[in-house]
């Protein structure tokens, strides 16, 4: 990708890991988050030259998938964590699943624009 659209890339970025941040945390603050991530979409889609960093949307929603698998990195099933003073036993998820899709969006999204920068050279 051309260094000009690398900004507009990580703007879209922001954009998809807000709206990917709001549907993992639909049930709590997720029902602020993506009337935020709509807006700054809609800001974004009105700027000229934005389009070139669209594949960063992409690139966005795997980005809290990472941060869920960090979350479990000691999962899947029942983990335990002890202190001096406490215990505490938290059923944590399988974080490869997590990662695995994190990773594909990342991934996918960073493909994306680099096909889209070759077929751009190409015209």
């Amino acid at each position: 990708m051309r260094s000009s659209s690398w900004p507009w890339f990580c703007a879209w970025l922001a954009v998809g890991a807000l709206a990917s941040l709001g549907l993992v945390a639909i049930l709590s603050i997720g029902v602020y988050l993506l009337p935020l991530a709509l807006l700054a979409a809609a800001l974004l889609a009105t700027r000229r030259g934005s389009a070139a960093g669209l594949p960063g949307l992409v690139s966005g929603l795997g980005v809290p998938l990472l941060y869920v698998a960090f979350l479990n990195r000691g999962g899947p099933g029942n983990v335990c964590t002890t202190t001096s003073t406490s215990q505490s036993c938290v059923d944590e998820y399988n974080p490869w699943v997590w990662l695995a899709a994190g990773v594909i969006f990342l991934l996918a999204g960073i493909v994306l624009g680099a096909v889209r920068q070759r077929r751009a050279t190409l015209r």
